[in-house]
């Protein structure tokens, strides 16, 4: 049996990290995790794009327009929804994480998702805080696995 994995060496790979202003206080501290999770995997800044939107809901489009360009060999989505009184968080939860799934589907490109949807502000805080827990920082190593295992199938297909 053949057995294909990603690693945990971003050496070479590109990235864009996709940041929602929304919330900033909380989607700060995933950007933070992120970017530390990307060098510490060897990830060069140079091969690193920062594109801030100003709220989840812009995160899909702008995700998918990035990775039409061929430039980048995963896109870390960032943002914050937490549950108020209205429909608003539901709706916008499952737009934002369809959206992301679709315009990685249709683009080819791996997309982490790194959204936090909380029903408290301290839920988002407690994942966006420092260390291992950072969703910011998890969304950055599926990134590095994916875009590495990507790597991986295109050099078993080829001929």
């Amino acid at each position: 049996m053949q057995e294909l994995t990603g690693s945990r060496n971003a050496s070479g790979c590109r990235f864009a990290i996709v940041v929602s202003r929304f919330n900033e206080d909380i989607t700060s501290g995933l950007l933070k995790g992120a970017r530390t999770l990307l060098a510490e995997a060897g990830a060069a800044d140079d091969n690193l794009t920062l594109v801030h939107v100003p709220g989840a809901w812009e995160i899909p489009v702008v995700s998918q327009r990035l990775a039409e360009t061929g430039l980048f060999d995963a896109i870390v989505c960032l943002g914050c929804l937490i549950k108020g009184d209205t429909m608003h968080f539901e709706y916008i939860a499952e737009a934002v994480s369809q959206g992301i799934a679709r315009a990685a589907a249709a683009t080819g490109v791996p997309m982490a998702f790194g959204v936090l949807t909380t029903l408290t502000e301290e839920q988002a805080v407690e994942r966006a805080g420092d260390g291992p827990g950072n969703k910011g920082r998890e969304a950055a190593l599926a990134a590095v696995e994916m875009a590495t295992l990507f790597r991986v199938l295109e050099q078993e297909a080829a001929p």
